[in-house]
Order: structure tokens, then C-alpha cells, then sequence
């Protein structure tokens, strides 16, 4: 194939077929954040509080600790976001129970909703395009995008708790 999609040259990928697969990826990247970005840019928010968002959504509860694990930022950064979130009414910071140096992380009313409105912008986006490539590209996308993880990161998707939609 001239676009390099076809199986037969898996194998022997020439530095042409990786540039483009890297091209798409910073553009497919780009479509991906547009439509939360346009929403974030209502609130004065940026990428930051989306993921932080997002990850509390996906674990409630979750400690400060663990949430700068996953985003891979530093403690002053992961701050000044959640001081944001949390003096806007969207994230709530509860004391632990069992040790009471950790914080609890958990989302408003208000916080879940935005989250959702984010979350369906993308999830329609990525619909769309599941749809377009179908389910062999699917599955082939998600081993892509884990086979690229660093092992740490890898063990945080794998943690994840699925939810009943």
C-alpha cells in the first residue's frame, strides 16, 4: 500500500510510514483536545484541570499522592490547579480517615458535570472515529497506545476501576 497502512510491512516500518504515524498522532491529538479546550476556556481552565478532573472522576476518592503519580507533575503545579478546582466548588478535598496527612479527592455535583460535558466531547470524537476504522482498528489502536506506555504508567491505566456506564 503506497500510505503504508498495509500488514505486509509491519515488520520492517520505514522511517516515512513512523514520521506519518507520528504526524497523525500530534493531529489526531490536536482534534482531540479542541472541543474540551473550547469548553475549559469558558471556566479559565486549562489541560491541567481536565485531567485533574477526569482522574478523580475515574477514582473518587483518590489520594493527592496518587493523582500526582498519574499526571506526572509537580506538587506546586497539581496545586494551584486543584486550589482552583476546589475554590470553584468543582472538587472537594476530605481529610483521610485511616492516616490524616492524606487528602481525598472527590468531585462536586458541579465538578461531575463539567466532567461530563468534557468527557462526551471526546467520547463522541473518538465514537465517530472507532466507527470510521472499525473494530479490528480499534483493538489495534488500544494495543498501539499501551505498547507505547512507560511500565509505570501502564500499571496506572491497568489500575483503573471500570465503570458501569
Amino acid at each position: 500500500m503506497s500510505d503504508g497502512g498495509g500488514s505486509e510491512g509491519l515488520l520492517f516500518l520505514t522511517d516515512e510510514q513512523l514520521r506519518k504515524g507520528i504526524e497523525a498522532m500530534f493531529f489526531a491529538y490536536r482534534g482531540f483536545t479542541a472541543d474540551p479546550d473550547r469548553i475549559l476556556a469558558d471556566h479559565a481552565y486549562g489541560r491541567a484541570h481536565h485531567r485533574a478532573v477526569h482522574f478523580i472522576n475515574r477514582s473518587p476518592g483518590t489520594t493527592v499522592n496518587n493523582l500526582l503519580s498519574i499526571l506526572g507533575v509537580t506538587k506546586q503545579s497539581l496545586n494551584r490547579v486543584l486550589r482552583t478546582l476546589i475554590e470553584d466548588g468543582l472538587v472537594e478535598s476530605r481529610v483521610g480517615t485511616a492516616d490524616r496527612r492524606e487528602r481525598h479527592l472527590f468531585l462536586t455535583e458541579a465538578g461531575a458535570a463539567l466532567e461530563q460535558t468534557l468527557s462526551d466531547a471526546q467520547r463522541d470524537r473518538m465514537r465517530a472515529a472507532y466507527r470510521a476504522a472499525g473494530p479490528e482498528a480499534v483493538v489495534g489502536f488500544r494495543r498501539v497506545l499501551e505498547a507505547m506506555m512507560d511500565p509505570d504508567l501502564k500499571a496506572h491505566y491497568a489500575s483503573l476501576k471500570e465503570r458501569a456506564t
